[in-house]
């Protein structure tokens, strides 16, 4: 036997699927009777509301459209935790989009598949450029960016120049003056992340607010994860000048580095010492120093966002729906960094 329909109950109360939805709801005016016939008519045809005759009903499809470049990797992972824990318990399933590439990312804004299957849209350090943009003003509907703001609209995300200026600081208060810098290449060129460039200007700023010298011998660069820290690690020791500390972009990296650093023999941090970016789960098991953001918090902090827009803060307000969120970071201290050889406090 087929499961009755929210149809079903409009019609043997002889009203409307709004008014069921309204009725069942229990959130908007409905005369008492009105409800009351509603409610008996449920009962008697042992019908279960569900979001989609919800939505039907409404216009509202209690789905969120949540636009991540890549899910394996722990930082989007983390975001995504966040988003989903607050979406969940405010009644909206998540509806996931992964994109892996700028290709895929380019089609997707193309297609725009989100129109009249979410009710807000929430990307994740997604890069977008101008036409993608354009096609999320399009859509008319709430919408929260974090990692990456979007001038007039919410966003949620770290100082990321300050997060690496913080790890600098940190080396240079311990005597080092030979500070190299591991840099992530992207697997995609195209993609464009912009909080690569902000680490590596937050690195610049800092070492020359030392008085230091931004030295590109003391800099290398590796593909996404510990494989790529750990190859530019091994080009920095293959360099014709040898760092005390490095500075990587983010912890990855510095996990790879640390193991080329073992491999050849080289004491961590008696020898060199090596700070991170991000405060990755792994961090604290290698015994990494890091700067770390609580990225789990950034999810939650955009998911709320999105849904004070959904109940009802207009975009363009001056207020959350545009508002620019800036959490804190913090340095963590570990046993990776110490004084460079041969430093003696004076």
């Amino acid at each position: 036997m087929p499961r009755p329909s929210i149809y079903d109950v409009a019609a043997l109360a002889g009203v409307s699927a709004a008014t069921v939805s309204r009725s069942l709801g229990g959130k908007s005016k409905v005369a008492p009777e009105t409800r009351q016939r509603v409610l008996d008519a449920a009962q008697l045809l042992s019908y279960v509301a569900s979001p989609q005759a919800s939505g039907l009903a409404s216009g509202r499809t209690r789905a969120i459209g949540v636009v991540v470049p890549f899910v394996t990797r722990w930082f989007f992972s983390e975001l995504i935790s966040g988003v989903t824990d607050v979406l969940r318990d405010s009644g909206y399933d998540v509806v996931l989009y992964h994109l892996g590439s700028a290709r895929d990312r380019d089609s997707f804004f193309s297609r725009m598949p989100l129109a009249r299957r979410v009710d807000g849209v929430l990307t994740c350090s997604m890069p977008l450029t101008d036409e993608h943009t354009l096609a999320l003003r399009a859509l008319d509907l709430p919408y929260v960016s974090i990692g990456s703001p979007m001038p007039g609209r919410a966003s949620v995300g770290i100082d990321e120049v300050a997060a690496v200026g913080a790890a600098v600081n940190h080396l240079v208060h311990l005597g080092h003056t030979r500070i190299g810098y591991l840099a992530g290449e992207p697997d995609d060129a195209d993609f464009g992340f912009i909080s690569a460039p902000q680490r590596r200007r937050g690195f610049e700023l800092a070492v020359a607010a030392a008085g230091l010298e931004v030295d590109p011998r003391l800099q290398a660069s590796g593909r996404y994860g510990t494989r790529g820290g750990a190859s530019a690690m091994a080009s920095l020791l293959a360099g014709p000048v040898l760092p005390t500390a490095v500075v990587a972009e983010y912890d990855e990296l510095a996990l790879g580095a640390l193991l080329t650093l073992r491999r050849a023999g080289l004491d961590v941090p008696g020898d060199l010492s090596v700070v991170g970016v991000d405060d990755h789960e792994m961090a604290e098991v290698v015994d990494l120093s890091t700067v770390g953001q609580d990225v789990h918090e950034q999810g939650v902090t955009g998911a709320r966002l999105l849904l004070q827009q959904l109940d009802g803060a207009p975009a363009g307000d001056g207020g959350a729906a545009e508002a620019v969120h800036v959490l804190a970071t913090r340095l963590v201290l570990r046993g990776s960094t110490a004084p460079p050889a041969g430093w003696r406090t004076r």
